[in-house]
């Protein structure tokens, strides 16, 4: 069997919701000459990444075609040491992750498998989920939709409570937010509690947003309302402001979404600057990499929750590598209900009081819905 080729899908899908932005979604399709074909995703976070990581992602026929999908390890560094001169972080490991777990795909397919048999089996029934309420909503709509995933049973969620700054406009400058910031982001976690309930789990997304005093100072602000994680406290670039921040708070820290490879995780483990860590499977390095970044954090008895927020496929691919780690904690997913995702493929996300049951398929376990993808993607990024 041989690779035959490598496509980017670029789905510009406005029923679909993405967090507030364009419906966009970048799904690799993978084709072999025994018609056998796999599916990853990519799905970035502006649209102008999203076409960057397609051009890349057309360039690499000329790398992979004529190779064994089933040879995934020797494809995976093939493609990664192509990329070395422009850095090993962003961009390069992006494309990796799409077509790694395509791969991953195909090689279950192949053996009439799901992935996570082929992962070493499982180690649990089903993937317990957190999820989160809309952005930029306030204190009353904040306790509603608290309340709503509290009812679903979900036993955790996501948000970020404090307002844009001016800066932000044009990409993080200053980092700093001001009182009124502050007191409305105290308003909106408080009324989350109060909607949630006290056995919910409150995980705050800073977002990387802040400099060091002002992530001290927003952090000690909501601490007595009970909060499980403070999420990329300053940008990902300095680990010595991220370590600066771990010394002059309370909240356990969690940090990876923006992290490439196991290799940027090491430092990370070894001067202890997180409690948990958030690799997402479609930047980190797909299905092979979030493997091995979680054996990695496993040694250090660090909990493992990846950052699955984007498409379907980014949710059941962290969803399968997660069926066979011990130190897993729980997976994102972008809201409490997922039938937004249901126009994309064959069958729906079986998601059943806060928990993901997956496919017995073989591969992924699903199957994509080309009649839609023909119908809403772009045209220079798209197969037959």
């Amino acid at each position: 069997m041989k690779i035959t080729s490598v496509t980017p899908w670029l789905l510009l899908s406005p029923a679909a919701y993405n967090f507030g932005r364009p419906g966009e979604y970048i799904f690799v399709e993978v084709k072999t000459d025994e018609n056998i074909t796999g599916w990853g995703e990519v799905t970035t976070t502006h649209p102008a990444a999203n076409r960057a990581i397609c051009a890349i992602l057309q360039q690499l026929d000329e790398i992979i075609v004529g190779e064994s999908p089933l040879h995934i390890e020797k494809i995976w560094n093939k493609i990664f040491r192509r990329f070395t001169y422009m850095g090993s972080r962003g961009a390069s490991t992006n494309a990796i992750s799409g077509v790694d777990i395509a791969l991953w795909d195909i090689f279950g397919k192949v053996h009439n498998q799901p992935v996570y048999n082929l992962l070493g089996g499982p180690i649990r029934e089903n993937i317990e989920l957190y999820t989160h309420p809309d952005p930029g909503i306030g204190p009353d709509e904040a306790k509603k939709q608290a309340k709503a995933i509290a009812d679903s049973g979900h036993t955790a969620m996501k948000f970020d409570p404090f307002p844009g700054f001016e800066d932000e406009k044009n990409g993080y400058l200053s980092g700093k937010m001001d009182i009124r910031g502050e007191s409305i982001g105290v308003e909106v976690t408080e009324a989350m509690r109060e909607g949630a309930g006290p056995d919910m789990e409150l995980l705050i997304d800073a977002h990387g947003r802040f400099d060091v005093p002002t992530s001290v100072r927003l952090a000690n602000s909501v601490e007595h309302v009970g909060i499980h994680w403070w999420e990329e406290p300053v940008p990902v670039e300095s680990n010595h402001a991220l370590q600066n921040v771990r010394d002059q708070i309370n909240i356990p820290i969690s940090v990876g979404e923006r992290l490439h490879t196991r290799w940027e995780f090491v430092d990370v483990l070894e001067n202890n600057l997180t409690d948990f860590l958030m690799p997402d499977v479609t930047w980190v390095g797909g299905i092979t990499e979030l493997k091995k970044v979680s054996t990695m954090s496993e040694a250090y008895y660090i909990p493992i929750s990846p950052h699955d927020a984007s498409g379907p496929i980014n949710v059941l691919a962290g969803a399968h590598v997660m069926m066979t780690v011990p130190n897993f904690y729980k997976l994102e997913t972008a809201r409490h209900r997922l039938n937004a995702y249901d126009i994309f493929m064959d069958k729906p996300l079986n998601v059943q009081n806060g928990r993901l049951l997956l496919p017995e398929e073989p591969g992924l376990g699903i199957e994509m819905n080309m009649d839609y993808l023909r119908a809403n993607s772009h045209e220079q990024f798209r197969g037959d």
